[in-house]
């Protein structure tokens, strides 16, 4: 998967759950910049 279309993907599933990136953020520990950048497209997540 493409990193543009993975991003799309983590926040379609991130709001059809109702979570914030706040929330998420807290959830998986990392910072919430991360999460934004990954749902541009910036970056490629690690696992």
């Amino acid at each position: 998967m493409k990193q543009p279309q993975l991003g799309q993907k983590i926040q379609e599933w991130r709001k059809a759950k109702g979570l914030t990136q706040e929330e998420l953020v807290e959830r998986c520990n990392i910072n919430v910049r991360t999460i934004q950048r990954i749902e541009a497209g910036e970056v490629t997540p690690r696992s």
